[in-house]
């Protein structure tokens, strides 16, 4: 934590903080914090952010911000929530993609068996294997498909709730703030 004088007459000193967000939810640190009394500074990629496809942001509040307990507080219900949003987010897609690859490495099982059979002479096994191969190859884009369009649907209505947290701790924040 470093701290910056203005002059000797007027001193305020200031806490620094630099957080690792993904890049998809940048905008929401950025309008949240400031409700807490921090001020956006700006933002800076590493090595590591760009490959993980975050951002480092850089922010800075007076040391001496009244009801600063609580405001902590509250920044924490909203670093809670955004996780929670970034955790159902990605839950959109894990359990398609899941399906889709168990379902795929099953048919590629099928057609080794297939090109195995085909190898030692046996046909008519070939194509027995063969047919659920193809399928085992097909299936997975279409179930992929239907599977996550159910799981947006269950998940939609959870992740606007958490916005709506999101909104409501920010507006106590804000409040508190300007006391």
């Amino acid at each position: 934590m470093n701290e910056f004088t203005k002059n000797a007459d007027n001193f305020i000193g200031y806490e620094y903080r630099n957080i690792t967000v993904k890049r998809s939810m940048e905008s929401v640190y950025v309008d949240g914090y400031p409700n807490f009394g921090w001020t956006f500074e700006g933002t800076a990629l590493s090595l590591q952010s760009v490959s993980s496809g975050s951002v480092v942001m850089k922010l800075k509040r007076d040391r001496k911000i009244r009801n600063k307990a609580e405001l902590t507080r509250l920044q924490r219900q909203f670093e809670g929530c955004v996780q929670e949003i970034e955790r159902l987010e990605s839950s959109k897609s894990i359990g398609a993609s899941v399906f889709a690859y168990s379902t795929g490495i099953i048919g590629t099982g099928f057609l080794a068996g297939s090109v195995f059979a085909y190898l030692a002479g046996m046909v008519p096994l070939m194509i027995i294997l063969a047919v659920p191969g193809f399928i085992g190859w097909i299936i997975p884009y279409f179930g992929y498909l239907r599977i996550q369009r159910r799981k947006i649907e269950q998940v939609m209505p959870l992740i606007d709730q958490k916005y709506d947290k999101i909104y409501e701790v920010c507006e106590k924040a804000h409040n508190l703030l300007n006391k």
